[in-house]
């Protein structure tokens, strides 16, 4: 992933307006480039790491049932409000889910559920083909986001320490992750560059690493993170 800062326009930009003029320029190039057609679905496209698709809830190897503790973290941060859970009590004393549904149609897919989840229960899969002619189809309850996982999986092939990276916080310290999330991915999942904020670029030209003290910790650039 890139991330490219835009420098700001001066007055005689904003004048002018010459953004147009280089929407026009760019208009123009293309119309003379050789069009270019995927041949779907013979042709599948290439996901890039972090593709927010198809939710499913991790089975886990040993029991087979989901990881998910009924914490109710995804449902909290869930900013649509498309996740619904119910639990009840153990005999030991532990939360037992009694239902997991997720309204896809309502999902914005911005992967924070996936984000606070402590034990990676719940992913966004991979999965971008999943078109149905009712809208019933996309309410998974907890069945069905298992199912999704075991799709997921036969897809996938080897999932042995299958991560999505978005389900790991970006910059954040791995000792104040939760023990799940503590996966190896690829730096440029857990680099500096991620950063941004009012001081990115004094951090970035001085190759510091980011303060989590400073004025703009925590806010994670999210544009193309998983287009």
């Amino acid at each position: 992933m890139q991330i490219q800062y835009k420098a700001p326009r001066n007055w005689l930009q904003t004048l002018l307006q010459t953004e147009i003029a280089q929407g026009m320029a760019l208009t123009l190039r293309r119309m003379f480039n050789r069009p270019i057609t995927r041949q779907y679905p013979e042709e599948k496209p290439v996901v890039a790491a972090g593709f927010r698709g198809r939710h499913a809830l991790v089975r886990d190897a040993a029991t087979g049932e989901s990881r998910c503790v009924a914490c109710m973290r995804c449902a909290r941060v869930c900013p649509s409000h498309c996740i619904r859970i119910r639990w009840s009590r153990a005999s030991d004393n532990s939360r037992v889910v009694d239902a997991y549904n997720i309204d896809a149609l309502r999902c914005i897919f911005c992967g924070y559920c996936a984000e606070v989840c402590p034990v990676n229960a719940i992913v966004l899969t991979e999965v971008y083909a999943y078109a149905a002619n009712g809208r019933s189809a996309f309410k998974f309850d907890k069945q069905a986001l298992l199912d999704n996982w075991d799709d997921f999986a036969a897809q996938k092939g080897d999932m042995q320490g299958y991560v999505n990276p978005l389900c790991r916080p970006r910059n954040m310290p791995e000792g104040a992750l939760a023990h799940a999330k503590r996966v190896a991915v690829d730096a440029e999942w857990r680099g500096a560059e991620q950063w941004v904020g009012k001081n990115h670029r004094a951090t970035h030209a001085q190759g510091a690493e980011p303060n989590p003290s400073a004025p703009g910790h925590g806010q994670a650039h999210q544009d193309g993170a998983a287009q």
